[in-house]
Formats: C-alpha cells, structure tokens, sequence
C-alpha cells in the first residue's frame, strides 16, 4: 500500500506498509531486517514488527498508519517504508523479500537441529534438561508451563511475564524439583557453558546465585581474572527475591550449590531483597556446608563475615573473597583432644609490615582479645595456638643475616613446624626485588613439599598459604615463584591480605564439627548441572552461540499459537490444562 506522507519532510513523499501474513519472526531478525531496509538509497526510515497491539500502536504513532495495519495479527509480519519516491518504495520491499528469503535459506541449511514443534523438540533431543525462552511476554509463561508439565528446566529469557505469573510458575517448578530462572533473566551458565548473555570463563569451584544479569556476569569474569573459576551461575530474574516471590529460585539455587561436589563457595547477587526474604535466606545460608558471600547493591552496610556468610558492598570484593574461600570447604583438621596440644594457625614471616597486617586481620577475623606484641620478642600476635611471628625481629637476626636475604632460618622452622602436629594452618609471606635472595620460594618449596607429604602420611590434614610481594619485573621472576610455591601445595593468593584471611577462613574451622552433609539435588537440577541439554524457544541467536560450542541444542521455530489470536490462545490453554 502507498499513500502521501503529508507529515514527512518535503523530499520524502511515499508511505508503504506490506503485511505478511503468518510470517513469525524474533525480534533479532527483526531488527536486521528494519536496519537493513533503513540504510538503503533513498528509503528515510523503515519499521519491521510482528503485528501484536502494542506494536501496531507503535507504528501508528510513529508515522507508519495504514489501512492495513488493522487487519494485521501478532502472527503477521507488518513491513513499513517511508521513501521519496514509489520505486524506491518496491525497490525496498523487493528487498525485504529477498532478506526473508535468504534468512530462511540460511536456516534451512544450518546443521543446527530444528524442529516445529515441542514435541518434535523433545524426539530430537529426548534428554534436554533445558528450555531457554526468549518468545514475547505474552505468550511466555503459557509456553513455560508446558516446558515445565515436559520435565524441563526453563530459563525465562522472555520479559512482561506478570508477577502471579512468575509466583504461579515457579511454585510449580518447586514442586517437580526444577528450576524456572526469570522472568527477565539474561545470564547463567551450567558446567561451562554460558547461556543468553554469559561470558566463557575458566572452570572453577565458584558457584553464582544472581539476581542480576550484568552483575553475575561482573562476579564470574572478575573471578577468571583473579586466576579461579566457575562451577555453574543460575540466574533468578531481578524479583525472586520480593516479598511476593519470597526467594523460590534462590532458595533452590543455594541449595543445589551446596550439593554439587563441583562447587566450593557460592556468591548471591542481588538487588536490595526484601527484608523478611534476606533473613530468611541469611538463615539458610548459615546453614549451608559451603561459604556463601552476598553483595546486595544497596544493601545494608554490613561488610564482613558473619558466621558462614560474607557480606560485601562491591562486586569485585565478593569475587575476590569468594576466592579467597575456594578451599575453606573441605579442610577438615584433626582435633585435638587425649592431652595432644589445640591445632592452630602459625605464620613465618619475612617482613615485619606484613606480619604486622596478617595479625590484625587475623586477630580480627578469629575474635581474639589480644594485644600485638604481648608475647615473646619477634611474636607478633599470640593467642594459644595461634601465632604470627616476624623473623626479620632483632632477636632472630643477631649474627645472622635478615631472612629475606637468607631463607635458611625460615626453611628450618617450616620443618619443624609442619612436623608439630600442633600446626593445622602454616601463613607465609615472600618477598622479591633487589636485595632478596636469588630464590625464595625455591629455597622453602622443598620443606613445604615434604611436611605436608608427612603430615599426609600421619593422617593430619594440614594447610599452607602464601602471598608473593613482587612483580614481573622482578630478577627473581613473580610467576616462577607462584609456580614454585604452587607445585610445592601452598595456595598462594594475590596479596598478603588475602592470605591472611585464607588462612583466618580455614582456622575458624579447627574444633569445629563438619557440616551435615547437604541433601541431593532433585534429579532434573542435579542433571542440569551435569551439563545442559537445551531446547531453545525463540531468539535462534541463542541456539548458534550453543551449537558453536557443540553443546546438545535443538532450535523449536516457534510461532504464536492459534494465529497469534489472543482469546482462542486463552480457550486452547484451558483445555490442555484439563
């Protein structure tokens, strides 16, 4: 249809507005093909959309009225054109066709699975475990319902999905022992493999529970820089944890975590829930036999550990305490008892800032009422079996050179040390730069390699953790003396701070009973986390990216039901649900 385009600049005279009728296309395609026709000589400006209401009313306010438009269903593809003159305006439509057709095309020789149907979905991919979802809000959560009633997982791309919606879908998801992420949830990510908006990071033993798309995926990557990994991220959608929700999916998603032997630490993101939900998420989470470390953007001003959960104000911090926790989990040191000495945490330092830092942050973090320096000359922090002491002090140098130019002393009280069986945590710092020993870290490699192979041997489950102040620059080499710490089986971590409250993470655990072990997890979340299996319903960029990294996925080509008719969609609804 063309018509006079009175309200358009004087050079632009033509208003043509094609339908094509049952033409469904994702709001992708759509926006390729608008820009497309937009860009082309002589054409003003160009608008591809499906024909639901809302859109109509869009294009009628926007300049693109047209008789046709009132026929035009939600199954319908509504083209309009605003060019200078008639033949730009066939030019333009000949070209949406050839779009479409080479669209199609490419579909049809892609080696990606499709299929029609949720049905023929399921016969060509019998074991998915997931359906991401990505249709128009208002067909979602019908679609989701019956994703749900097929035993899979769904990942609730899609957005406008209403509250009651939300509630009533992810009660049923509780109740067949699945998972329902979203409405409006745009990143997760199951045994390394990313979903919707995620990004590829390294496998690792960090679990993620976000309430917040673009600040799950801040927390993942910042953990990839910081040299750990990821285990798996489930996304909740930005309301699971309101008052009307209560935290479903995320009270599902921690316990999972805490389940998989995969994960180590879990960090839940969100933003601010509300009040009643986080105690009763906190009460959970304390419960948990893995650490758990919130950021609420907004949140309360609460920093800090509090009995099994950490509490931070910033992204970054969570990823680097959730890093800080990878391994606090499993260490489960032998107790004292029959007259053998309390297990503690001893720390061997080099430099007498750094062993000033450790003891603050230790002595902070383990609630000990000490003062520094009460104790025996170069002892730093004493407080029974805990002790950080600096053997660069006057009384350990006379006569002998400082321990940062000598590592001898220091390798000599590694030994003894680890062989007490008074020692559960052994902290350590290593100093680069001019001035130091050629080696530092090769020099106490070998007495830490052999007292933990002794302790190993005599049953006692015993930890070394290291920080190396120094850079790439340095004669000594920064990654070769990481390395040698590392292949030696001390956790070395980015800075003394962070060393210091590793080792404060695992010290707390000493005399402390060992969690009960978590329950499974229902079979579908357990087999999602062995690795998704998707049906994906909508978006086809979302199936490309997963068949890219061969992940199991089978494209449905979905449409609106009943032609996009509304209240006949509404009528087939009800007699399924029979």
């Amino acid at each position: 249809m063309s018509a006079p385009a009175g309200s358009f600049p004087q050079e632009v005279v033509l208003l043509t507005v094609v339908v094509q009728k049952n033409h469904y296309q994702d709001s992708v395609a759509l926006m390729v093909l608008s820009r497309a026709l937009s860009d082309l000589p002589g054409v003003d400006r160009a608008s591809a959309m499906m024909g639901t209401p809302a859109n109509k009313g869009i294009l009628t306010d926007t300049g693109f009225e047209a008789p046709e438009l009132a026929a035009a269903t939600p199954a319908d593809l509504v083209i309009g054109i605003v060019a200078e003159d008639a033949e730009v305006c066939r030019d333009a439509v000949s070209r949406a066709d050839e779009l479409l057709a080479a669209q199609a095309s490419a579909a049809s020789g892609s080696s990606m699975r499709r299929a029609h149907s949720l049905v023929r979905a399921r016969t060509a991919l019998p074991d998915a475990n997931l359906a991401l979802v990505s249709v128009p809000g208002a067909y979602a959560a019908a679609e989701a319902r019956h994703l749900l009633d097929a035993g899979l997982n769904v990942m609730l791309f899609s957005d406008n999905v209403t509250l009651a919606d939300e509630v009533d879908l992810k009660t049923r998801a509780g109740e067949a022992g699945l998972l329902v992420m979203g409405p409006d949830c745009g990143t997760s990510a199951f045994n390394g493999v990313p979903l919707a908006f995620a990004n590829l990071c390294t496998a690792g033993s960090v679990g993620v529970v976000g309430a917040s798309g673009t600040g799950t995926q801040e927390v993942m990557t910042q953990v990839d820089r910081l040299g750990a990994g990821i285990s798996h991220a489930i996304g909740l959608g930005g309301r699971d944890l309101s008052d009307q929700v209560g935290g479903r999916t995320a009270t599902q998603a921690l316990a999972a975590l805490d389940a998989d032997p995969a994960t180590d630490v879990i960090v839940l993101v969100s933003k601010p829930p509300a009040p009643a939900v986080r105690a009763r998420i906190d009460t959970l989470a304390q419960g948990l036999s893995k650490p758990v470390v919130t950021m609420f953007v907004d949140g309360p001003r609460d920093a800090g550990r509090h009995g099994n959960v950490t509490a931070t104000t910033t992204l970054a911090e969570a990823a680097a305490r959730a890093v800080e926790l990878v391994g606090v989990s499993s260490f489960t040191p032998s107790p004292g008892g029959d007259g053998a000495p309390a297990a503690g945490l001893i720390g061997l330092y080099t430099g007498g800032t750094l062993a000033d830092e450790a003891a603050v942050i230790i002595r902070d973090a383990l609630d000990l009422d000490v003062p520094l320096g009460a104790g025996d000359p170069g002892v730093v922090l004493s407080a029974g079996p805990h002790r950080i002491i600096d053997l660069g002090d006057d009384v350990f140098t006379q006569g002998r050179p400082h321990p940062m130019i000598d590592p001898a002393l220091r390798a000599e009280k590694i030994v003894t040390t680890l062989a007490d069986p008074a020692t559960a945590v052994l902290l350590l710092d290593v100093v680069l730069g001019h001035g130091s020993a050629a080696d530092p870290a090769g020099a106490i490699a070998g007495p830490i390699r052999e007292g933990l192979e002794k302790a190993r041997a005599e049953g006692r489950q015993v930890r070394v953790v290291a920080s190396v102040c120094g850079t790439a620059r340095d004669e000594q080499g920064l990654t070769e003396q990481v390395a040698a710490l590392t292949e030696a089986g001390a956790r070395v971590l980015p800075s003394n701070a962070a060393a210091a409250r590793h080792a404060a993470a695992l010290a707390a655990r000493i005399g402390q009973p060992a969690p009960a072990s978590p329950s499974p997890a229902p079979a579908g979340i357990a087999g999602l986390l062995a690795g998704p299996k998707v049906i994906n319903v909508g978006l086809a960029g979302f199936a490309e990216e997963l068949a890219g990294l061969h992940v199991p996925v089978v494209q449905w080509s979905w449409a609106p039901p009943a032609g996009g008719d509304a209240r006949l969609a509404r009528i087939v609804e009800r007699l399924l649900a029979r």
